[in-house]
């Protein structure tokens, strides 16, 4: 079937708020989706062609030829129409979108969310308000799908991308739509700091599930990762800003000690500044080791004068 942009369906980034690694560990994590970058499904005209667009297409070729090969393991849990896809791709399928790849904020979820809704039968529409046997279904589909990205995928960023709502996840089986605090006119906010270089996600996951068999690590992270993180999420869904941020401090500095290798050596000067002056608190935005940064402050003007020298970006107001 030939389509235009305007008929095809658009799917918007996401931000992990919070659960980057907690999550592979079942603590809980939150996300919303993140309008800024958006992308679709296009068939290519004729006449056009860049390397962009030719990138993409032979992306999605393998894609199809993973699915093929899933199909044939008897590895999938869905119907997925393999055949109007592989005449698509022919056709000069591909992905149009300006989400930056390797960042942190779902390229890749977004690409599975389209490819779900173009291609999977009786899927579960985007549109309606799911149940969480719904969510957990989807989020199984869509960990089958995006492991072709990844190696692995829990599947939650495709979902926050398909569904277009902010999601609490409390366990992995256990996900629900939430509602945001609104927010707020002050000068506090949630902001995205660019470092500029993109990252792969499954080497440093990988790097992640070695250090975990380390006891003394496993324990960090089980005992002081986790109650951090479920800590931010709760402060943060009552708005509870002061608490916020007296836990930010623990976290921003919990992942400047023991995930140095996840940030990148020239941001972390300024990571340490933003915890001994308390005018920001950085951390991870995903897997960390490029991509974005997640800053949070009480007061962005002053503290993007400090990062002059750096791209930042108002996220969410707090």
């Amino acid at each position: 079937m030939y389509y235009t942009v305007a008929q095809s369906p658009v799917f918007h980034s996401k931000i992990l708020l919070f659960g980057e690694y907690s999550l592979i560990l079942n603590s809980m994590g939150l996300a919303l989706p993140y309008p800024l970058f958006e992308g679709r499904l296009v068939l290519k005209h004729i006449a056009e062609s860049s390397r962009r667009i030719d990138q993409s297409n032979r992306e999605l070729k393998a894609f199809c030829d993973y699915m093929k090969l899933r199909k044939r393991q008897q590895a999938l849990s869905f119907d997925f129409d393999i055949n109007s896809m592989e005449f698509d791709v022919a056709q000069g399928l591909y992905f149009q979108s300006n989400i930056p790849q390797g960042f942190g904020v779902g390229s890749s979820g977004a690409l599975t969310a389209a490819l779900y809704e173009r291609y999977v039968y009786d899927k579960i529409l985007h549109n309606g308000q799911p149940t969480n046997e719904e969510i957990v279904r989807l989020k199984k589909i869509f960990s089958e799908m995006e492991s072709h990205f990844h190696g692995s995928s829990s599947g939650v960023d495709p979902l926050i991308c398909y569904l277009n709502m902010p999601l609490l996840i409390r366990s992995k089986t256990q996900i629900e739509p939430v509602d945001l605090p609104p927010p707020a006119t002050t000068d506090g906010g949630i902001f995205l700091l660019n470092t500029g270089r993109p990252r792969k996600t499954e080497p440093l996951v990988n790097l992640f599930l070695e250090k975990m068999q380390h006891a003394e690590f496993a324990d960090l992270c089980r005992y002081q990762l986790i109650p951090h993180n479920e800590n931010c999420i709760r402060y943060f869904l009552t708005g509870q800003i002061e608490e916020l941020f007296k836990e930010l401090a623990q976290l921003s500095a919990f992942q400047l000690r023991y995930f140095t290798p996840m940030i990148p050596p020239l941001f972390r000067p300024i990571w340490q500044f933003g915890i001994e002056s308390g005018l920001y608190y950085l951390k991870l935005c995903g897997a960390g080791g490029g991509g974005f940064i997640l800053g949070f402050t009480q007061n962005f003007c002053l503290a993007r004068g400090h990062l002059e020298d750096y791209q930042s970006r108002i996220a969410y107001r707090l």
